[in-house]
């Protein structure tokens, strides 16, 4: 089978529990990088998000191994986002009856995996 270098393979994780903002400090880091670096990075950053974008980033390195025949060697971090998903409203009860809003918020995590260029 022909590799294909154009392609691009996607995963995207979606209703995450966790805020967009703390879950793209995150992928800052890995956007870009290869898919090595992008997991030892994400293996000692201490942060919770870097859960879920783990496993985000193996299930589109899993599809473009199985989809297109990339070796997983060969694969750089294309794009990395999180989308804002809905919010959830919660209400907590406070003094003199009143209640007060909680937001927690839901976010999508999308991340492209494609082979490395070799025109660098």
């Amino acid at each position: 089978m022909a590799v294909d270098t154009t392609a691009e393979t996607k995963a995207v994780a979606r209703y995450i529990r966790m805020s967009p903002h703390k879950v793209r400090r995150v992928l800052d880091q890995i956007r870009g990088r290869s898919y090595r670096d992008a997991l030892i990075i994400l293996e000692f950053m201490p942060y919770r998000s870097c859960e879920p974008v783990l496993k985000v980033l193996r299930s589109a390195v899993a599809n473009a191994e199985n989809n297109f025949g990339l070796n997983p060697v060969s694969l750089v971090i294309s794009e990395a986002y999180a989308d804002q998903g809905p919010t959830l409203r919660r209400y907590r009860p406070r003094a003199q009856g009143r209640a007060y809003q909680i937001r927690k918020p839901t976010c999508h995590i999308t991340i492209a995996v494609a082979p490395e260029s070799q025109d660098d």
